[in-house]
């Protein structure tokens, strides 16, 4: 999932999001250690977009504008 499509969930949509991304990757380290895993990739992407959550909701904790990138160089 892309931080600009997280960025339109509020606060609470968040907070259930980063719950299921957590739960579906505590199982997908489940499937990992019993060797049933079919795109081990995932568990990357996973830990990326809970990543992505957490510095959305600390954003909005300190009231601090979305970066998305346009730096000038």
């Amino acid at each position: 999932m892309k931080a600009s499509d997280l960025r339109e969930f509020t606060m609470i949509e968040l907070l259930n999001k980063r719950k299921e991304f957590s739960a579906e990757l505590l199982n997908l380290r489940h499937q990992k250690v019993i060797r049933q895993i079919e795109n081990p990739r995932r568990i990357r992407e996973i830990k990326k977009t809970i990543a992505q959550v957490n510095t959305i909701m600390k954003e909005r904790e300190l009231g601090i504008k979305s970066g998305g990138g346009d730096r000038e160089s």
